[in-house]
């Protein structure tokens, strides 16, 4: 069963929708009413909903924003801009709208007029802000993960990089400044905010977007969940022996040869799990008190004993 979900890329496109709507919730439900804008095409709507005094919805324009950019992504890019990155971004306009009650049948919905919604906004609103963020990374961290964007800015980032040599994080960057500066101009000469003034609202954009993209990075590269040590020592067997019987884990033996002795040796190689680092330095260090060892993070283990990550 499995196989057959993973072949036909049923199981990608559950994790797509999945991503979306939790995206769609960190930025319709937190983050639209706190008018405090995530940059790219999703603040951009988001700003174009506040000049329309809200009656634009904020999903309908995120997705008529994302066609002509989409369309200027395959001619460009390709098919790497294909099914996937359509429905990335159509599926993340239709749960906002569909979170914030603004689809025409099921309006009422409006997840962001709840009381724990409206209590967070007026008495805690940077533990608002902090959900939002961290609603939005993870959402885009899963959908990044299996392949698909949400168009906007990704698809102005890697056209940069194709025609002008431009690095897609730097182009990302330059472009939600301008949208989170537009937006802010936006708040500023409608008078949107009351209790807070467009430039406090603006760093708290800034502060958004730092979260959301180190959440994004965390969910791409994984949780450091595994540790690779190499051990230098002169009594590497009885060191590699050990690893594999009492810890039930392989070790390899590289060959080198030090430099300051000008000497042969074995380097001991071994993955181990983060609940093992202690064990591990314990066992060397009834072995070999003088023993060099290094511990560095391994951010992703495909191999018996390991689980794999999705």
């Amino acid at each position: 069963m499995y196989r057959f979900l993973k072949k036909y890329k049923i199981i990608d496109y559950f994790f797509i929708s999945f991503g979306a709507a939790i995206m769609a919730i960190g930025i319709g439900i937190f983050l639209v009413d706190a008018k405090v804008v995530p940059g790219g095409v999703s603040g951009l709507s988001m700003s174009v909903h506040y000049l329309s005094n809200n009656t634009i919805p904020v999903g309908v324009s995120i997705w008529i924003l994302n066609i002509p950019l989409y369309i200027w992504g395959v001619r460009e890019l390709g098919k790497q801009f294909g099914v996937r990155t359509f429905v990335g971004f159509t599926l993340n306009s239709f749960f906002i709208d569909f979170f914030r009650g603004d689809i025409p049948g099921i309006d009422f919905v409006r997840l962001q007029d709840t009381d724990t919604i409206q209590g967070l906004l007026h008495n805690d609103f940077l533990f608002l802000i902090l959900i939002g963020a961290a609603l939005l990374g993870l959402g885009l961290g899963i959908i990044f993960k299996f392949n698909a964007t949400t168009g906007g800015s990704d698809i102005i980032a890697a056209i940069m990089q194709k025609k002008y040599g431009i690095k897609p994080g730097h182009a990302i960057m330059i472009t939600d400044f301008c949208v989170i500066a537009i937006a802010g101009i936006i708040i500023q000469l409608k008078d949107l905010s009351a209790e807070r003034t467009a430039l406090t609202l603006t760093l708290y954009a800034l502060f958004l977007l730092f979260i959301s993209s180190r959440l994004v990075d965390t969910i791409i590269d994984g949780f450091d969940y595994a540790r690779v040590a190499y051990i230098i020592s002169d009594k590497h067997k009885e060191i590699g022996v050990k690893i594999m019987d009492e810890m039930s884990r392989g070790a390899t033996a590289l060959k080198a040869r030090g430099l300051y002795r000008d000497t042969e040796r074995e380097i001991i190689f071994t993955i181990i799990t983060l609940k093992e680092v202690t064990r591990l330095t314990e066992l060397i260090k009834e072995i070999d008190p003088d023993a060099f060892v290094i511990i560095n993070n391994v951010h992703e283990v495909l191999g018996r004993g390991f689980r794999r990550r999705i």
